[in-house]
């Protein structure tokens, strides 16, 4: 576990930079437990895409097909292009 001391500022807030410098956080959940805070990084997909984390095998499926790109050979499609 990474340990970082971090110092409030004069309107008793922190920066979280040193913490999350390469993540893609949108958002941080905090968390009082037993008089410690606990922030949880998260990260925000569009509702329109949610449907896909939530069916197991759709998306086991699509990272299925994802792993196996660029494996198919297609042919030639020298017949589509325009002269």
């Amino acid at each position: 576990m990474k340990t970082v001391n971090l110092s409030v500022d004069s309107r008793k807030r922190i920066s979280l930079n040193k913490l999350l410098p390469n993540l893609p956080v949108s958002s941080v959940r905090a968390y009082l437990q037993d008089d410690k805070i606990i922030l949880e990084p998260m990260v925000e997909i569009p509702a329109r895409e949610a449907w896909l984390y939530q069916n197991e095998k759709a998306l086991i499926k699509v990272k299925t097909g994802l792993s196996e790109k660029g494996t198919i050979n297609r042919g030639s499609f020298a017949k589509y292009a325009e002269e």
